[in-house]
């Protein structure tokens, strides 16, 4: 008798749970909204860890539901996202009514993973705080500083290009690229010779790339993280492996203590934080706030530049007569400035820069963007209202693959970035550094890394792509930032 109560209340129980997940999933049905129909539990994510990049997830859903109205519902598992198809409103959320969407409404667990309560994480007040105390090492002023230091790295990128020539062997873009994006950022940010070109077995080299290759938690795990924030803190979960957390404290408290204990002072980002964390003002910044801001910039600037870079080779790879271009234009621009590669040279290299531009449209580091609503908010011209709380997935990699934007999307394309190109296309339509207040606060330092990557890279070199390349290229589905299977391998032959 016991166990058949037992039994009855079992099943009581489950079909409770299960109206209860099945009202869940009548949200967008209620509110008139244009909606992809869920699946039990999951919502719209079955399936995203075996087969399909949040990129690709997100443009499945923009592109059967464009032009059906401003956005369309999904689940992930029972939260409501809400994904825009129109970019009018696009531009609303980043730009002109950004008040509504300030937060991104991501997980982070400050107590457990001190390290995951970064700038692109924060919300409200402290990341207006923070954003606004970090802003001046990324002056114009800043980065014509450091230009020096950079291209000095940059230099000694070209001369470990030109051993591996002499090596004759195929070369794994994105480890090659990433040991000059490690070098650069150890130096720039922390004053570290982390030596990575030359020894990419350094724990700089190798924590720095497992953050993004190696997660802790693949995309589907990412997205229970989002849709149940609240429990997630609870059970003390954390978004980073604890490798890396510790090695990452260890490195910035020992950094900190050095300079601190030897009245040691450099013209980087790592000494602003220092003096922001010193400072006795009650906005100054504690050891966790300072080592997060410290560690999203080492790790964010590694992966989005070495990623940048390793397409951006492939693509010259796969198209000869861009390549030859494209050199053409660095050695045209050099001789101008009397063969030195100095700052106003960077500045005068148009081509290069539409060339990383293009690059970043077909293979944004990330392929999302992410907001959440802090108020209720009516669609303009519309009767539909994003409540307070929704979170919204700006669908950038759909976006960048839209043939309205970009005519022949899958095509490598330049020309996509000339002035008249640019003046004739939604501001909105290429997001791989943002829009608006939240735009990324190093887009210019990664830019300028990127080009002096390029040119050290390109000037004296030849590249053909690989057959240990497989092609066409598909998109690695458990990296959190953009990645090709099997990886990008190059041949590279000296010119001179």
């Amino acid at each position: 008798m016991d166990f058949l109560v037992l039994i009855v209340g079992v099943l009581i129980g489950a079909l409770v749970l299960v109206l209860w997940m099945e009202q869940k999933f009548t949200y967008w049905r209620q509110l008139g909204v244009p909606y992809e129909e869920p699946d039990f539990f999951y919502g719209n994510l079955k399936g995203v860890d075996q087969y399909q990049h949040d990129g690709l997830l997100t443009q499945k859903f923009y592109e059967k539901f464009k032009g059906k109205g401003p956005f369309v519902g999904v689940y992930f598992f029972l939260k409501p996202v809400a994904i825009p198809t129109d970019i009018e409103l696009v531009k609303n959320i980043l730009i002109k009514d950004f008040n509504f969407f300030h937060d991104r409404g991501l997980y982070y667990n400050e107590r457990d993973d001190p390290l995951s309560a970064h700038l692109l994480n924060l919300q409200g007040l402290k990341w207006k705080q923070i954003r606004t105390q970090i802003s001046p090492t990324f002056s114009s002023g800043k980065m014509k500083m450091m230009f020096t230091t950079m291209a000095r790295v940059a230099q000694k990128f070209e001369n470990k290009i030109e051993e591996v020539c002499k090596g004759g062997a195929e070369v794994d873009a994105k480890k090659l690229m990433a040991r000059f994006a490690v070098d650069v950022i150890g130096t720039c940010a922390f004053g570290l010779e982390t030596n990575s070109l030359e020894d990419d077995t350094n724990e700089y080299f190798r924590l720095g790339l497992s953050v993004f290759d190696n997660p802790r938690h693949g995309t589907m795990f990412m997205m229970l993280l989002l849709a149940f924030q609240e429990y997630a803190r609870k059970f003390r979960l954390k978004f980073f492996r604890d490798e890396v957390i510790n090695f990452y404290t260890k490195v910035v408290r020992d950094t900190v203590r050095y300079r601190l204990a030897n009245n040691v002072e450099r013209d980087d980002f790592m000494q602003l934080l220092i003096k922001l964390h010193t400072s006795h003002g009650k906005d100054n910044l504690s050891f966790n706030d300072l080592l997060a801001q410290a560690f999203v910039f080492h790790v964010g600037g590694v992966e989005t530049s070495a990623t940048t870079l390793q397409f951006c080779f492939y693509e010259l790879a796969r198209n000869p007569d861009l390549q030859s271009e494209a050199r053409n234009h660095i050695n045209e621009v050099l001789r101008k400035h009397n063969g030195e590669l100095t700052y106003e040279a960077l500045k005068d290299m148009k081509y290069l820069e539409q060339v990383i531009l293009e690059t970043l449209r077909k293979y944004p580091p990330a392929g999302t963007l992410v907001r959440e609503t802090t108020q209720d908010y009516k669609i303009p011209g519309t009767k539909f209202i994003l409540e307070k709380g929704t979170c919204i997935f700006i669908p950038a990699y759909a976006i960048h693959h839209d043939p309205e934007f970009y005519p022949n999307p899958l095509k490598f394309n330049p020309e996509n970035f000339s002035v008249e190109n640019v003046k004739d296309r939604p501001s909105a339509s290429f997001l791989t550094f943002g829009e608006g207040p939240r735009r990324c606060i190093g887009a210019r330092f990664g830019m300028i890394q990127v080009k002096l990557g390029v040119i050290a890279g390109l000037r004296r070199f030849r590249y053909s792509v690989s057959s240990k390349t497989k092609e066409p290229l598909k998109l690695l589905t458990k990296a959190l930032a953009i990645q090709a299977e099997g990886g990008i391998w190059l041949n590279i032959e000296s010119m001179d």
